[in-house]
């Protein structure tokens, strides 16, 4: 049997200002299974070496070649140069184009086969709009990106998986926003992603409610008996396994964890504070939905630490690690 092929893994530096560059910077550092190809503006990864005291070589990528395992101290690259310089702390709008430029460089060199993952360091939404640019998220702008029907956010730490049904929305416009189509469709492509990218052949899927208490009977809320309650129980009609809907508030017990392979919340904070609060700086942002496997971190741009040197690249290395196993599973 030969060797097991070299897998490319793209990754973006993110928001230029902020930690990201030089986290990639520190992950660089070290010796991985995959070829890493760095997508962003070689300047800057130069100066946040530079500032590390850290050695880094940039080759440009050459598509064609076979991919090698990554070499620490180098970082294979495609160029997407900023507009402006980025100054450590400093959110700059005129650079909110690149960052867009930077994502579809990547995203494409995805779609040709080139990359078979992308892992993404964090933007800066406000910034993005702040430079004319609507942009709600990497999740749906790569959702948008790569065509796909639907794409779902979910985190990991460990065991615990958190899928979103909706994701970067205010909190008014959230009930109006879950209807039985986008609901029936994030369960379905949750349900398929487990199957097809965990290799759980059953999943159990625990679904939250919307309202405290799950609407305690229509009392707090009607959306459980309309929306809710209805999908789940026709999807499982189908035979997927799914439990609710359930009251947020115990639903993140160890008894009703055991019970499931994932917690579908309804809406950014139901879900994620408890994910967070259980791996934070070690958990994974996963995009389910699209044709690649794309991984990111579980937290911000971190403007206050970056130049700094003391970012903590462990959900970097989390992403990464995670980018590659997904990977070669497939």
């Amino acid at each position: 049997m030969g060797a097991r092929p070299v897998p490319r893994i793209a990754l973006t530096l993110g928001e230029p200002a902020g930690i990201g560059p030089e986290l990639v910077v520190r992950v660089a550092q070290r010796e991985w299974t995959a070829e890493l190809v760095a997508v962003g503006d070689a300047p800057l990864l130069r100066a946040r070496a530079a500032a590390l005291g850290l050695p880094l070589e940039l080759e440009p990528l050459d598509a064609g070649a076979e991919p090698a395992p990554h070499r620490a101290g180098t970082l294979k690259l495609i160029e997407v140069p900023l507009a402006v310089a980025a100054v450590p702390g400093q959110l700059d709008p005129r650079n909110g184009a690149a960052m867009i430029a930077m994502l579809d460089a990547a995203a494409e060199i995805c779609r040709a086969g080139v990359c078979a993952g992308l892992v993404t360091a964090p933007l800066h939404k406000g910034v993005i709009n702040d430079a004319g640019i609507p942009f709600t998220g990497h999740t749906e702008h790569l959702a948008r990106a790569f065509g796909a029907p639907h794409a779902v956010m979910m985190l990991m730490a460990g065991r615990l998986r958190v899928a979103l049904v909706t994701t970067h929305l205010p909190l008014r416009q959230v009930p109006d926003a879950i209807t039985p189509e986008l609901l029936r469709a994030t369960i379905g492509v949750l349900h398929a992603e487990l199957i097809a990218r965990f290799g759980i052949a059953a999943p159990r899927i625990a679904v939250l409610g919307l309202n405290p208490h799950a609407g305690e009977g229509g009392h707090l809320g009607r959306e459980e008996i309309e929306v809710i309650g209805p999908v789940v129980e026709a999807l499982r009609a189908t035979g997927m396994a799914l439990e609710g809907p359930l009251p947020a508030d115990t639903a993140f017990t160890p008894a009703a964890l055991n019970r499931s392979d994932a917690v579908l919340a309804m809406y950014h904070d139901q879900g994620l504070p408890v994910l967070k609060h259980a791996g934070f700086g070690h958990a994974v942002n996963l995009t389910l939905g699209l044709p690649t496997v794309r991984c990111s971190v579980d937290h911000g741009t971190a403007l206050d630490l970056a130049g700094t040197g003391k970012a903590d690249d462990g959900s970097l290395v989390a992403a990464l690690e995670t980018a590659i196993a997904l990977v070669a599973r497939r």
